[in-house]
């Protein structure tokens, strides 16, 4: 099982080895990089160019890493005994199956994504390293022990909000995905829009890293913001000529909303511009 990259999907080499070197020594992938740069869609890609059924676990500050195992419904089951129900009898009708334990049962290869890590609690992988390592978790309240029919390949995403733990990076192979160059983005752009004029992919470049160039600036705009942004300037029929001929002065380009995310970085553009203006006469 190879990973090449996919008509939808433009992956460096670099990027090519990580995902290869994983699977080969069956080790979880540890993916950082800046937001928006496509670590989730790196997950949907693999598993659609391997033909592997996809299973996502979204990780949130609340989340625990005992729900990507499974859950007792202990409250329900309660509820159904008060009322005379039958099945509480069986208690396997209040054992509510977790992510990993999907992949482990999955009849095929699973590509497992656990997205987001470092949102959760710092003890939160290496409560995970015993059921990543065996491939095995226990299961308390029926007596069974719960083993992967294959064992799925791991994804696991980080935005460096915090550190993760140093017994759970010893697991793990590693890849920072790094922002694109020019020539990366060209083609990550190609993909999404095939017949767009070169001319305006040239020109909304050079603002996208003049952008990103500004110092300062809270949030960079990403890669995933130049997609948005494109699309909103095919569908307005902005021109490449709006864009080439742009007041160097005014530093905040059209449809702004979908590269600016936040009030601070639009004033500290407007604060640049008015002392470019200044400086001007």
């Amino acid at each position: 099982m190879r990973f090449q990259g996919t008509d939808r999907y433009v992956a460096t080499d670099a990027l090519r080895i990580a995902v290869n070197a994983a699977i080969t020594l069956e080790r979880p992938l540890l993916i950082k990089g800046e937001p928006g740069t496509g670590k989730t869609l790196l997950a949907e890609e693999l598993a659609r160019s391997l033909d592997a059924p996809l299973i996502t676990w979204h990780i949130k500050s609340t989340t625990k890493a005992h729900q990507g195992l499974y859950e007792y419904d202990a409250v329900s089951r309660l509820r159904d005994s008060q009322l005379g129900d039958p099945r509480v009898g069986d208690i396997r009708h209040y054992i509510r199956r977790g992510k990993l334990w999907e992949a482990f049962e999955s009849e095929r290869r699973a590509v497992l994504l656990i997205d987001e890590i470092d949102k959760a609690d710092i003890e939160f992988p290496n409560d995970l390293l015993q059921e990543l390592d065996r491939m095995e978790f226990y299961v308390y309240e029926t007596n069974e022990t719960i083993r992967a029919r294959h064992r799925p390949i791991i994804l696991i995403t980080s935005n460096n909000e915090k550190e993760l733990p140093d017994a759970f990076l010893r697991r793990c192979f590693f890849h920072y995905i790094a922002f694109p160059d020019r020539a990366t983005l060209e083609r990550i752009v190609a993909v999404h829009f095939p017949d767009i004029e070169k001319r305006l992919v040239d020109h909304a470049l050079e603002v996208f890293f003049e952008l990103r160039e500004v110092p300062g600036l809270k949030k960079k705009p990403s890669t995933s913001e130049l997609i948005d942004w494109l699309r909103l300037l095919l569908a307005d029929r902005i021109p490449a000529s709006a864009l080439a001929e742009r007041d160097p002065a005014r530093l905040i380009p059209p449809l702004y909303g979908a590269l600016i995310k936040n009030e601070q970085d639009v004033a500290l553009l407007e604060r640049l511009a008015f002392m470019h203006r200044r400086a001007a006469r």
